[in-house]
This record gives structure tokens, sequence and C-alpha cells, in this order.
């Protein structure tokens, strides 16, 4: 998952009311991901070099793959295998529900 805010700002640059919002908003994101049963932990990474707009990646390892703790959960993921389509769209609803009903907002099927 990737989170990113609106306007056009970097890490440094965000005032201070939206950076206090985005981090809630970080802290709530990884709490829904990691209420997935299959999830063990929820990593937040910030890339971006040379660009100058904000991208803070989320990535969910996967329970049972301790092999993939720490910081090369993001080299990992280019090499497993893609979870299936309707796994995947499930996890996803169930990350917009579960921060629509902690953090506001609304879940948007399709």
């Amino acid at each position: 998952m990737m989170l990113l805010p609106k306007d056009h700002f970097d890490l440094i640059d965000l005032p201070d009311d939206l950076a206090g919002e985005f981090g809630r908003l970080i802290v709530h994101v990884a709490r829904a991901i990691e209420s997935l049963s299959h999830v063990a932990r929820a990593h937040v990474s910030r890339w971006g070099d040379g660009g100058a707009h904000l991208h803070v990646f989320l990535f969910a390892r996967p329970e049972g793959f301790m092999q993939l703790r720490g910081t090369c959960l993001a080299i990992w993921d280019d090499l497993l295998p893609p979870t299936p389509l309707d796994v995947r769209d499930a996890d996803a609803l169930s990350v917009a529900r579960t921060l629509e009903s902690s953090y506001g907002g609304v879940a948007i099927t399709q």
C-alpha cells in the first residue's frame, strides 16, 4: 500500500496539522493491515530520493515468513509469487473497512 498527501509536499514540508494527521493515518493503516489473520507485521518505509513528493509505503509481512524480517522485506516483495487477486482484493476491502470504522471516511467498493 502507498500513502501520499493530496497536495504536493515532501516529508519535511508537511505543515504541522497535516503531519499529525498523516502520522495518525499511518498508525491506523498499520493496525488495519496487522489485523489480517495472515499478516505478522506491517513495515513502513519512505523512499523517493530525488523526488519532491512524499510517498510512504506499507508492506505486509506474511505470517510464518520469519526470513522476511527487517529491512529486506521490500526486496523480497519483488521475488515472492504475487498474491492471488481475490485474496488481495479481500485484504484491501478489509483494510478499507477497518480504516472506515477506526479513522473515518468511506470504504469504496467496486
